[in-house]
């Protein structure tokens, strides 16, 4: 028996999640909404193995005909009566649900989680936990969300304690740290199966080329190297990669991503999220633009090598543009841009 679930996504990713759930033969993908990927799970499928997904959930309703008007948390209400207790699981200390929604509405997401989470909660005779008034729900809760777009709306319930995206790697952060799923969506962009050498000029706390590193856990030592300019960054890698399991496989420098101490073509994919100005102001041999970053990329790629670059102020010349996905990320609309070096 299949299970029909749904995977959330950062906005702009959603094929690549498609391609994921496709290439691991986890499902038969179903379709794709706002934000989700509807699939249905084969049987034994690891489904917290996603990396491109921020969660994932187990419908347990799909109501049609949710207009705009009030009507619809009745309807809602009613489809949330209706589920079946099989899929409740442990109720825990209690329901909490989080829901959102695409387009114009008269009612609110708060109004649409109590209408839900009360109905929820009632055949388990546990609280339901309300997020109004900027309350956060108790550890323990069961988690559900709500997603209206369009007429049709999901009822589900998250198959894990925690979203995906919360990797339990992340024992060390910085500033400007890259959201999981967005570093797996590179690597998968970047097609790093037998690439003998993978660089990252500006690594960070490692994210993206600990999220590579699950793509192909038997990488040989050395023949994946994140450089950064500060040593708090540099050691927050290795921690992560100590807590990844991936701390043979992964080495880390302190370098500026515009002088990368490695040799001219040496690199068949190079990772990197330059900098915004936001969080993290550029410095060093960057702080007065980009370019010598670029320049350092074009050195060090092999003449058939990829770079995979998030980037957010239009790609960078120098470069042939293989694909370019637009994601939504902390409010701002990056590119997540393929080049070759021309």
């Amino acid at each position: 028996m299949h299970t029909f679930a749904v995977a959330r996504a950062v906005r702009g990713i959603e094929p690549l999640v498609a391609m994921e759930i496709r290439r691991s033969l986890m499902g038969v993908v179903r379709g794709v909404r706002h934000r989700e990927v509807w699939f249905e799970a084969r049987p034994g499928a690891d489904l917290l193995g996603l990396r491109t997904a921020d969660d994932v959930l187990l419908a347990a309703a799909v109501v049609d005909g949710i207009g705009p008007g009030r009507a619809a948390l009745r309807r809602l209400a009613r489809a949330a009566r209706e589920v079946d207790p099989a899929l409740m699981g442990d109720p825990g200390s209690g329901v909490e649900v989080s829901a959102s929604f695409v387009g114009r509405r008269n009612y609110t997401r708060f109004e649409i989680e109590d209408a839900v989470g009360a109905e929820l909660a009632r055949p388990a005779r546990v609280p339901y936990h309300t997020r109004r008034a900027g309350r956060r729900p108790p550890p323990g809760a069961r988690s559900w969300r709500v997603t209206i777009d369009g007429d049709q709306a999901v009822i589900a319930v998250r198959v894990a304690a925690r979203p995906l995206h919360r990797r339990a790697y992340k024992t060390a952060s910085i500033p400007g740290t890259l959201h999981p799923p967005v570093a797996a969506a590179m690597a998968q962009l970047a097609r790093v199966a037998g690439a003998a050498m993978v660089l990252d000029p500006c690594c960070g706390a490692g994210t993206t080329l600990i999220e590579a590193s699950a793509t192909l856990p038997d990488w040989p030592e050395g023949q994946v190297v994140g450089f950064d300019r500060d040593p708090a960054a540099i050691a927050a890698a290795r921690a992560n990669a100590r807590a990844a399991g991936a701390g043979a496989a992964l080495a880390w420098a302190v370098a500026d991503g515009g002088r990368m101490p490695v040799a001219d073509g040496c690199a068949d994919r190079v990772l990197v999220n330059p900098p915004w100005g936001r969080q993290v102001p550029p410095a060093g041999l960057l702080a007065r633009g980009l370019a010598p970053l670029w320049r350092e990329v074009r050195r060090v790629l092999a003449p058939d090598g990829l770079a995979v670059a998030l980037v957010h102020d239009g790609v960078p010349r120098g470069f042939a543009v293989e694909e370019v996905v637009e994601v939504s990320l902390s409010g701002r609309h990056p590119l997540i841009a393929v080049l070759k070096p021309r």
